[in-house]
């Protein structure tokens, strides 16, 4: 098993205290946290990308710019990159020009984002957004993997023999494709021989598995090797005790507090877009939040492991209510005591 960080850069008042740090410090707790996962033995570093909503994570290429200059080995990764809303000549310039800086450090995971608002904001049609999502992406691969590319579509203008600059680093980087709710991410993934990350975050278990399901299907069916189907999964938030009991003292009033300030009652509907994990005790017992004791965690992973083979793991300590301090004494944490039994007992061959 890898592992990987994830930030999204919420910037939401503190659910119990009304506390709301600024902008400025929310982002030196993002590159404090990527320079101490890096010291830590972590494989990633993920930066989202959200443009509605408490996040300030608008602009990941800046954010993931400044991780590359001051980390050496870590990768880089987004979570995902909204490519349905985005041009992807911008984003095949912009992020292999970071894939420079970072001399090849740079993994995008792509998808049409976790936020219903951002269609409105760039002008879309939300209800064409796999449409736009396909189509994208596949332009997107295009401009990364050839030169003096003519294409002609029906969200973009045409191009006509358009080479990007700077090419990548060493030829196409490896593109994930983030899936929560549908099967239109992980087909497309499948289609193109290309790794799925799961969301794993607010349904519970059997609702990703059938997305992996399909995406592995589907996978052999266009005829790649399985050995190749390569699968990550969030886990929807990290908090570490030293027993069960002691997990649910120091962080149930926040959990639930935060439950109640994200509930969305207009989505209430949609699937992921709700957690139905409203208590403490119901997201350690059946959601995919890694809350309680180190072996509880590690139980946890290999629990999801079974059912997913995955990968990578995703954790988050980022907009879970602790300090700076606290966040990377959790992830010294986990890096000592859980990270060295789940890679043993899952071992994993992505970026070997």
């Amino acid at each position: 098993m890898k592992f990987s960080v994830l930030s999204l850069i919420g910037r939401a008042p503190h659910p119990l205290t009304g506390e709301l740090p600024s902008a400025a410090e929310r982002f030196e707790d993002v590159l404090e946290t990527g320079v101490a996962a890096e010291r830590l033995g972590f494989d990633a570093y993920a930066v989202g990308e959200r443009h509605a909503g408490p996040f300030l994570s608008s602009s990941p290429t800046v954010v993931l710019g400044a991780l590359a200059a001051r980390t050496s080995r870590i990768r880089l990764l987004t979570g995902v990159t909204v490519v349905a809303i985005l041009d992807p000549v911008r984003v095949a310039e912009d992020y292999a020009t970071l894939d420079q800086i970072s001399r090849g450090r740079i993994e995008l995971v792509v998808g049409k984002g976790a936020e219903a608002g951002h269609f409105d904001l760039f002008g879309l049609d939300e209800d064409r957004q796999w449409d736009l999502q396909a189509e994208k992406y596949e332009l997107l691969r295009r401009l990364w993997s050839e030169e003096k590319v003519t294409w002609e579509g029906e969200f973009r203008p045409p191009l006509k023999e358009v080479t990007t600059v700077p090419r990548p680093y060493d030829g196409l980087p490896r593109i994930w494709h983030g899936s929560a709710t549908s099967r239109n991410s992980p087909g497309l993934a499948a289609k193109h021989g290309d790794p799925l990350f799961t969301a794993n975050a607010v349904q519970p278990r059997e609702a990703y598995a059938e997305l992996i399901r399909h995406y592995r299907e589907r996978f052999e069916a266009y005829g790649h090797d399985p050995a190749n189907a390569h699968v990550a999964a969030g886990s929807g938030g990290l908090f570490i005790a030293d027993t069960t009991q002691r997990a649910i003292e120091q962080y149930k009033d926040f959990y639930e507090a935060r439950v109640r300030q994200n509930f969305k009652p207009h989505l209430v509907d949609k699937p992921g877009y709700n957690t139905p994990f409203r208590t403490i005790e119901d997201a350690i017992e059946n959601g995919p939040q890694l809350i309680g004791s180190p072996q509880q965690i590690i139980d946890k992973i290999l629990a999801y492991h079974e059912v997913y083979r995955h990968d990578l793991q995703s954790i988050t300590v980022d907009g879970m209510g602790l300090s700076r301090s606290r966040q990377i004494e959790t992830l010294a944490r986990f890096a000592e005591e859980i990270a060295p039994v789940v890679r043993r007992e899952a071992p994993s061959n992505l970026w070997s």
